[in-house]
This record gives structure tokens, C-alpha cells and sequence, in this order.
């Protein structure tokens, strides 16, 4: 496993990014694990978090693609923290974009904040986590209606690695397979357990036998078969 792959695995727990109890999902799921990317508040953190999904979309895309697309609300300020930092590691100008939840009628108006999309674009999407693919739904006939635009794949920061909810791919492969351009994610839940399982991280034991037993329930019923 690459070295930033365990950093940002400890960075998730140490943000409270990544907890483990009994949460219910959006999807009505009953999971023993649970991230929230709403819990990087700091400057030091979203630094931090930049340069992970900077690094992990370099070692999947590389430097050729011109914009960050993020969806609102959560991928703004991933798509703003990423640039910035793929600007300092790579010393690459790569624009950020954003869609709004309603089309600005003043000003600078439209669906789009921050960079507009232009003709052979290329473009990499960037969110939190995805479970369902809906957010991808709603926003590739919006990046793609922009012009002659390339979508070089999704960067998300965790893949869960269960079935989607149509298929019994995983949501990453669900959107593979519908839209045609790689998902990727930083981490998967398969290197999280790899780095905490019975092993300690910040003077405790995240995920012990008890836990294990509850993940894996959980893969039997909704993993990727």
C-alpha cells in the first residue's frame, strides 16, 4: 500500500472524518462505519486534504486535464483545496468549477461558479464518497451540456465497496459502466481495515474482532459479490 494511502486512512480518524458505531445510511443501510468529509473544518486539514486527493488523482490521471469539477455542495471546496494543491506539488494550473443548486439570474450569473467550462475541456469530478451515484446523476448532464467537454474520470476520498443500488456492481463500477469514464477513490474500506484492524492508531484500537465481525456481517449482505 502507498505510504499517503495509510497517512490519509490515520488523517480520516484523526479529523472523527471516519467513525465506526451503528449509523443509518441515506440509502436506509445499517452500517458499523460512516464518513463525513463535513468534518474537515481547519485550514491545516483541508491543506492536507488537497494534497491526498491531489496525489491520488495524479497517480490515477496524471497532470492532463484542465478543471476540477466539484459538485455542489461538498465538492466546491474539495475541487478549490485540490487545485491548490496540485498547483504546489505539480506546479499545474488546473481551474476549478462548481455547479449551483439554483441558476444565478444577476451578476455572474448561470449554473456554474468558478471556472466556466469551454470547448476540449477535460475534466476530473471530485466528491466526498458515493454510495448511490446519484450526485453524478444530477451533475454530468450539467458538465457535459457545457460543450465539447471530456470527463477523465471521479476521484472520491473512500470506496465503501458495496453494491450499488441497481446492480450488484459497486457504485464506483456502476458508474464506470453507465457514464464510461474511470472512479476511483483515495482509500478503499478494504485498506482501511488492512491499517487498523487490530492495530493501533492514535493510542487506541479502532477496529477490534467485535468490530471486524460487524464489518464483515455487513459485507455479506451488502458487499460487492
Amino acid at each position: 500500500m502507498e505510504q499517503y494511502k495509510k497517512e490519509f486512512v490515520e488523517f480520516m480518524v484523526e479529523c472523527n472524518v471516519l467513525k465506526f458505531g451503528d449509523f443509518t445510511l441515506k440509502s436506509g443501510r445499517k452500517s458499523p462505519f460512516f464518513m463525513n468529509a463535513g468534518a474537515y473544518v481547519t485550514g491545516s486539514q483541508l491543506k492536507r486534504l488537497g494534497e491526498y486527493y491531489a496525489k491520488a488523482i495524479y497517480a490515477h490521471f496524471g497532470d492532463d486535464f484542465d478543471v476540477l469539477f466539484g459538485p455542489a455542495y461538498k465538492g466546491i471546496p474539495l475541487s478549490v483545496v485540490t487545485a491548490i494543491a496540485f498547483s504546489d506539488l505539480y506546479g499545474k494550473e488546473i481551474r476549478y468549477c462548481s455547479n449551483r443548486k439554483e441558476i444565478k439570474d444577476h451578476g455572474d450569473t448561470g449554473i456554474l461558479l468558478g471556472s466556466k467550462l469551454q470547448d476540449g475541456d477535460r475534466v476530473v469530478m471530485i466528491e466526498d464518497v458515493t454510495t448511490s451515484g446519484k450526485s453524478i446523476e444530477e451533475t454530468f448532464p450539467i458538465v457535459t451540456s457545457q460543450g465539447d467537454i471530456k470527463i477523465v474520470g471521479l476521484m472520491v476520498s473512500l470506496n465503501r465497496m458495496e453494491r450499488g443500488l441497481s446492480t450488484n456492481a459497486s457504485a464506483l463500477d456502476e458508474i464506470q459502466q453507465k457514464y464510461g469514464f474511470p472512479a476511483n477513490a483515495i482509500v478503499s474500506m478494504e485498506d482501511v481495515i488492512e491499517c487498523l484492524y487490530n492495530k493501533e492508531c492514535l493510542g487506541q484500537i479502532l477496529i477490534d474482532d467485535k468490530l471486524k465481525a460487524a464489518i464483515d456481517a455487513y459485507y455479506e449482505e451488502y458487499g460487492v459479490k
